[in-house]
């Protein structure tokens, strides 16, 4: 009985770029079609991403994003005209001015979000702990060389720890 040769390490290098970019191009796909359900640019919608997690300054937005402060600023001012953001005066700092993601981002994007959230966890249920943390930390590891690309080529990337 002959058995078939394991894949070498080159061989699955490669197949996982292949599937990385193939599921980048997913993420990017499902983004820009949310972004325009809600009215909004995808770049537009990835900030906001960030503003879900809690109040930010502007200028730590533009760091997380690797987004100039001007670009932040027009992010912000259309996030606030759809309804999605609000400026506020910082209570201990009046000098700050932290921007907060209002209800209506949950109330609209939630729903639109939760298909792919349905989607992963189906995709992740067959993984016991120990190989989520390696999928966990291959991510990670994914996304800080994503960075360093960034970089080599020339782009301004976020902070790597964000």
């Amino acid at each position: 009985m002959s058995t078939v040769p394991r894949p070498t390490r080159a061989e699955l290098t490669a197949a996982l770029n292949a599937a990385m970019r193939e599921v980048s191009g997913q993420g990017v796909l499902f983004s820009n079609a949310v972004a325009a359900r809600l009215g909004v640019n995808s770049t537009d919608l990835e900030c906001l991403g960030y503003l879900v997690d809690g109040a930010v300054t502007a200028g730590r937005l533009a760091e997380a994003t690797g987004l100039s402060s001007g670009a932040i600023t027009g992010v912000i001012d259309r996030l606030e005209r759809a309804g999605f953001a609000r400026r506020e005066r910082d209570t201990d700092d009046r000098r700050k001015v932290m921007v907060h993601a209002t209800a209506l981002v949950l109330e609209r994007a939630g729903p639109l979000f939760a298909p792919m959230a349905a989607a992963t966890a189906t995709a992740l249920a067959p993984y016991n702990e120990a190989q989520l943390e390696l999928l966990l930390d291959f991510l990670t590891r994914a996304r800080a060389a994503g960075h360093a690309a960034l970089a080599d080529i020339g782009g301004k990337s976020p902070r790597s720890e964000d």
